[in-house]
């Protein structure tokens, strides 16, 4: 606050806002990390419970995807085509968060002017969603310790993460008794593929 209150007159508006925006974002990263902490807290407690209901995948999309939108860079384009049944019966709540946190990694793992493509499929027993990325990519030696707690990378120490996004994501997979893969390459992107079964209520 003090600051900004440096900044009074129209012509320094622009610092204003460009601190503003600094602050907004080390107030987002606290944020994610406290969220991190208290999600594996509840896991590691068994806490976490699923709780199925039924809902239109369509619809839930348009709303993650605005949710999102503060987050993008600038010039990202997130594209999202969906095929099959648009109702399924799953746990809501953790299939957000799992498609939260992934939507998060690749936004924040590419960079501006590029786009990630999320392709979603529901059929009578399971939905799939894959979320493709331009990004910077991992190595073949660190896929085997992705979702490890904790684990970062080595060509994404310098960019702000807890290492605990993937673990807790393939934690909350587990408890859908659904299926995560991941295909990478170093300096190509990243392609990662959640497959959990589901009740087609229209069947």
């Amino acid at each position: 606050a003090s600051l900004l209150s440096k900044y009074k007159t129209t012509e320094e508006q622009g610092k204003r806002d460009r601190h503003v925006e600094k602050i907004k974002n080390a107030v987002k990263n606290l944020n994610d990390i406290l969220d991190d902490f208290l999600s594996l807290g509840k896991l590691e407690e068994g806490k976490v419970e699923t709780h199925p209901t039924s809902f239109n995948i369509e619809e839930f999309m348009e709303e993650v995807l605005e949710e999102m939108k503060p987050q993008e860079k600038a010039g990202q384009q997130i594209l999202f085509s969906c095929d099959g049944e648009p109702i399924i019966f799953t746990d809501k709540r953790l299939l957000k968060n799992i498609i939260i946190n992934l939507m998060a990694n690749a936004i924040k793992f590419s960079d501006e002017n590029t786009a990630i493509r999320i392709s979603a499929r529901s059929c009578p027993n399971q939905f799939k969603i894959s979320i493709a990325d331009k990004g910077i990519g991992i190595c073949e030696e660190d896929q085997k310790q992705l979702f490890s707690s904790f684990f970062r990378g080595r060509n994404a120490l310098n960019i702000q993460g807890t290492g605990l996004g993937l673990h807790i994501i393939k934690r909350y997979a587990d408890l859908l008794k659904g299926t995560i893969k991941i295909k990478s390459a170093l300096g190509e992107g990243t392609t990662v593929t959640v497959t959990i079964p589901v009740i087609n209520q229209t069947s």
